[in-house]
């Protein structure tokens, strides 16, 4: 029973995937930490990587190997001065060293000693191996399985207390939907005033408040960045950057001088339904081409449907409510926080063993349960909300091309975005007491059709687009 947190779904990382670029980064992190804890690190001279099943068949393009390298290195993915990474790349490549934990150089050649097996190891389809040497002696190994969302969690303690929180450390201990409607009932309060009592239990309201600031600045930066930036992905499908041309098209020749002012820019723009639509999928589309290019974003739940939660807030924020404030961004990120954590505990938020379905299907109906209690919605109508969203994406498969996080997975955002501000009107105009399925059915109906679906839709590239495109006619 987990006590998931709002910044555990909501995590800052560099693209392209939570699960194959940010977990391998934190389990390279945690490995280097258990070393210096059990008084190994020192004594290690060489290091090998295994990776297995999706972080083996996908790892290439979505940056599996460059991430073990930065992890290695001692770099934190929140931090890292994101024009640096190619510089500490290419030093590794070229030097064949590497600065293990930023402390100690040894040797590193990632073309021999990072390795990639199509073996799938039995708890989770994202496993990991790290193999410490001194002087070609094995002192060490230890595999982690990055989850999906950015989680990992070390093998040896995947039974353990140590690789969870305890249920019972929130005041509203909540592992389905049905519960916390319970609680909003009984205590009379929305949904993000719950949640906001269990993150009070963890940190201060202060700390609350500073790092929502800082997850929305990310949030917005990428999108001001997305939307200010042209050119072609890397990767090798050369897709163009979009935004760009959406976003100039849209603002015209209006003059601003930061992600502030273009906000206030934005809402002096015209906005009929096409130009809304243009605007919100512009948003969504700029967060997942700067993910593509090795740029940082926020999980949310995952790398790969990153773009639909600042999508739709910031259509709330330029379009619904000019009078928006800070209190408005903090309620939709603790609302959509709690109901990815539901996902999570009930179903799955990884690609690898749910398909897309668990990655924008959870982000689409994250966001569409936070947007309906912005706009005044009941408890039962967000979660009605949500339930609508993840309904309208069940069975959504992951079959990236080339392994890249790019098609489909850029377009993918733009329309689980649309859904939904979709779901959340179609809630708000609907009569809780006749609604027929609620949301913990749908989570548990899309974590069984995850256990239906074929192997090859599950972020293998093996099935869907991933074969039906080559990557040479790109």
């Amino acid at each position: 029973m987990e006590c998931i947190s709002v910044f555990d779904m909501l995590k800052i990382g560099i693209g392209p995937s939570s699960s194959h670029t940010l977990g391998p980064w934190r389990a390279a992190e945690r490995w280097i930490n258990h070393l210096k804890k059990v008084n190994l690190f020192n004594n290690i001279t060489t290091v090998k990587v295994d990776l297995y099943g999706s972080l083996s068949l996908t790892g290439k393009g979505h940056a599996s190997d460059l991430a073990i390298l930065l992890g290695l290195s001692g770099y934190d993915p929140e931090y890292i001065k994101t024009d640096e990474i190619n510089s500490i790349i290419s030093y590794i490549k070229k030097t064949k060293k590497i600065d293990f934990g930023k402390l100690n150089s040894i040797d590193f050649n990632p073309d021999t000693d990072i390795i990639f097996n199509e073996e799938f190891l039995p708890f989770h389809p994202n496993g990991i191996t790290f193999t410490g040497f001194k002087k070609n002696v094995k002192i060490s190994s230890d595999t982690y399985y990055s989850i999906g969302g950015g989680f990992v969690v070390r093998s040896a303690l995947i039974h353990s207390k140590e690789n969870i929180k305890i249920l019972q450390t929130f005041p509203f201990p909540i592992q389905t939907a049905k519960e916390l409607e319970v609680y909003c009932k009984k205590e009379q309060l929305k949904i993000s005033e719950i949640v906001l009592e269990n993150e009070k239990s963890l940190r201060t309201e202060s700390e609350i408040n500073c790092e929502i600031k800082r997850i929305w600045n990310v949030m917005l930066e990428s999108m001001y960045t997305g939307c200010h930036t042209e050119g072609s992905l890397p990767g090798g499908l050369n897709v163009r950057r979009r935004a760009f041309d959406i976003h100039k098209k849209l603002i015209g020749n209006s003059v601003y001088n930061c992600s502030s002012e273009w906000i206030k820019t934005i809402r002096n723009t015209q906005v009929k339904f096409r130009q809304i639509l243009k605007w919100v999928s512009c948003f969504a589309l700029s967060v997942n081409e700067v993910n593509a290019s090795l740029g940082r974003v926020v999980t949310a739940p995952t790398n790969g449907s990153a773009g639909v939660i600042p999508a739709v807030l910031m259509y709330y924020l330029v379009i619904e409510n000019h009078k928006a404030s800070f209190k408005h961004i903090k309620q939709f990120l603790l609302v959509a926080g709690e109901i990815g954590s539901i996902f999570k505990k009930g179903a799955t938020i990884s690609a690898a063993m749910g398909g897309c379905q668990a990655e924008i299907g959870v982000s689409s109906a994250m966001a569409a349960g936070a947007l309906t209690e912005l706009l005044g919605g009941t408890p039962e109508q967000v979660l009605m909300a949500s339930e609508i969203a993840m309904e309208h994406h069940l069975g959504l498969t992951c079959d990236p091309i080339g392994g890249l996080v790019q098609i489909p997975c850029i377009e993918r955002n733009a329309m689980g975005a649309i859904k939904a501000i979709n779901a959340a009107e179609l809630a708000l105009e609907s009569d809780i007491q006749h609604a027929k399925v609620p949301l913990d059915n749908v989570i548990s109906t899309m974590w069984q059709t995850a256990k239906d679906m074929n192997a090859k839709y599950k972020e293998t590239s093996k099935g869907g687009l991933a074969v039906s495109v080559n990557i040479s006619d790109c």
